[in-house]
């Protein structure tokens, strides 16, 4: 009987294969590495070779933590063990090894440095009575990995967008409503304190009426650009409320504490010194007036009632003839 396998067309179908194989591996958009179970490279194919410089003749036959000695110690080196001793295939996290090897997109980037983000497969083969094989498959995901990067600055645009206001950039009135929920909920929670300040910009018609709604809005800015410069801690918040208006949420603040920081804020306008000479006063200048209001504990307001409480004091302060500080 005749043995097909040994037949010289059966060599040359073999011999047509692996010059097959050899194209597909020369063509594939994807970078293939094999390490037999001495971790030395047996396959290196021509998309390792164009993106990271090395060509086959250089890598092949090289113990690949000896060619690529930053890999040594690391996620991709426990993935080879695993694969060569345990007979286990790994996935490496494009997050949290982005780039692992020192490949780069194309020779530009290279010379800025610019690594090209991976995804990385290691793979056991067995082959025949040879033993124990690694293969090692490699993507460039840098372009899906820009993708996410801008989805997510658009979606903090958004988020942005949806609780600052437009115009003085600090927080709107649906960030201020979220924002006061959530610290009297807290501060009732925990047995502590908070504290409120309405804050409303004086004479502000005759000033638009005047100077015109274009200056209107530059003094809008300039007087929140104050207020906020002097809010030091994180949970502190200036919001514009509407209009004129704004409010500062100041949680863990008693009633002492929020009026020290009501006319440093309130000196803090004065010091800007915007010239207004439409208030009806002997002072020409941009004031504010300003309602203080504290939850303290025990007490059974919700963000309403303290937010009413604020605003009557503002109201008190304005009746009382402007430019001064009225608490609750």
């Amino acid at each position: 009987m005749l043995n097909m396998a040994h037949t010289p067309e059966n060599k040359l179908e073999q011999t047509s294969r692996l010059q097959l194989l050899e194209s597909v591996l020369a063509a594939v958009s994807v970078g293939a590495i094999v390490v037999d179970g001495s971790r030395r490279i047996v396959l290196w194919n021509k998309w390792m070779s164009r993106h990271s410089g090395c060509a086959d003749d250089k890598a092949l036959g090289v113990a690949l933590f000896d060619l690529l000695p930053e890999l040594r110690g690391g996620r991709l080196e426990a993935a080879v063990t695993q694969a060569l001793t345990n007979h286990f295939s790994s996935l490496l996290s494009p997050t949290l090894n982005r780039s692992p090897f020192p490949l780069f997109s194309n020779p530009a980037a290279a010379a800025r440095g610019e690594r090209m983000q991976q995804a990385v497969a290691v793979t056991p083969l067995t082959i025949g009575d040879d033993g124990q094989y690694c293969l090692i498959q490699l993507s460039d995901v840098s372009m899906a990995a820009s993708r996410e990067k801008l989805l997510r600055e658009q979606t903090e645009l958004l988020r942005m967008q949806t609780f600052s206001d437009g115009l003085t950039g600090v927080a709107n009135r649906r960030a201020f409503d979220v924002a006061i929920d959530r610290e009297v909920r807290r501060a009732k929670r925990n047995g502590g304190m908070v504290s409120l300040l309405m804050i409303d910009i004086d004479h502000f018609k005759p000033y638009n009426d005047h100077y015109g709604h274009q200056q209107g809005d530059q003094c809008l800015i300039q007087v929140s650009a104050a207020l906020q410069a002097l809010l030091q801690r994180s949970v502190d918040m200036l919001a514009r409320y509407g209009g004129e208006e704004f409010a500062v949420i100041l949680p863990d603040n008693d009633p002492q504490q929020a009026l020290r920081i009501a006319q440093v804020l309130h000196q803090r306008v004065l010091d800007q010194h915007i010239r207004h000479d439409y208030t009806g006063s002997a002072l020409p200048q941009i004031t504010v007036s300003i309602g203080i209001a504290t939850l303290r504990p025990g007490q059974i307001n919700d963000a309403a009632g303290l937010i009413g409480a604020a605003d009557h004091a503002l109201y008190d302060a304005k009746r009382q003839g402007r430019n001064r500080i009225v608490v609750a």
